[in-house]
């Protein structure tokens, strides 16, 4: 299981954070959830690369 996954998994069981619609579009690897005032967001998941400290941004 993917950290992503994990993810998609967390805010699909996750109530009182305004989720009224979660897709997981896998072919795409970019899944969105919209939110009850009508938001959309995309999630993107990737993994930091050459970083020491993985805390820091990817940018």
């Amino acid at each position: 299981m993917t950290i992503s996954d994990r993810l998609i998994d967390w805010l699909n069981d996750s109530e009182g954070m305004g989720i009224v619609d979660l897709n997981a579009d896998e072919r795409n690897s970019l899944p969105t959830v919209r939110t009850e005032d009508g938001n959309v967001f995309e999630i993107v998941c990737r993994k930091a690369a050459e970083k020491e400290d993985g805390w820091m941004s990817a940018n």
